[in-house]
């Protein structure tokens, strides 16, 4: 194994290889991270809007309820599937990294739709009501009394869910994206032998998602002191 792998490594390690693993590892941070900022907007509105009252709200909060309820519990692979079979019986010639970016869209939307329900009900109900008192419209409510206090519980796990989708994000393989884990067997497949091709993605997974850690730690130190003070 030893003498395969360096007679392998002059020809896998060339620009070529570098060029084709670093265009992966972009397409790979680009799905997670734009998937989970357009999940972290909508999941919030639709948190918001599972706290609405009075009859007019109702079938908003039946959908609201529904889209996170339903999303939640479809693995991230049958909603690719999904999107990926509905774009083709509606005749739509939608690229591979659209469609991943719907799927990653959808499912993000229902996890943070929960995290930002938690943070919403982590503010005491005494702060709505002062609200109320004050004729704070519902925009200056959150704005002004809600959002500053939800964000800091808010952030720590979808920090966290944005670094599991990293990993998550190797699924669009199935429909031919070329992402990180589609890369490593695509190298494989040209008769690389899998420790120099899937070790590479390995080490390539590790840099993208520890400095990522690390900067969630830091954060959720700085929110955890903030909340002592």
């Amino acid at each position: 194994m030893l003498s395969r792998l360096l007679a392998e490594s002059p020809r896998f390690f060339t620009i070529y290889t570098a060029e084709f693993l670093l265009q992966a590892a972009l397409t790979t941070l680009a799905l997670s991270a734009g998937g989970c900022l357009v999940g972290l907007v909508l999941g919030f509105g639709i948190a918001v809007l599972r706290r609405t009252r009075g009859l007019a709200w109702l079938p908003a909060r039946i959908v609201a309820i529904g889209f996170s309820e339903l999303f939640r519990r479809i693995p991230f692979l049958v909603n690719l599937f999904l999107v990926f079979y509905a774009t083709q019986v509606a005749g739509l010639e939608a690229p591979v990294f659209a469609i991943a970016m719907v799927s990653v869209c959808l499912i993000a939307s229902a996890y943070l739709a929960e995290i930002g329900r938690a943070g919403l009900d982590s503010v005491h109900p005494n702060q709505w009501d002062s609200a109320a008192v004050c004729n704070f419209t519902a925009w200056q409510t959150l704005r002004l009394v809600v959002i500053p206090q939800a964000w800091k519980v808010i952030l720590p796990p979808a920090f966290g869910f944005f670094l599991l989708f990293i990993k998550d994000s190797a699924l669009a393989s199935q429909i031919g994206l070329l992402e990180l884990t589609y890369a490593g067997r695509n190298l494989n497949n040209r008769g690389f032998m899998p420790l120099l091709s899937f070790g590479s993605i390995l080490l390539l997974y590790f840099a993208l998602s520890y400095p990522l850690t690390l900067l969630g730690r830091r954060l959720e130190a700085r929110l955890a002191n903030a909340r002592h003070r």
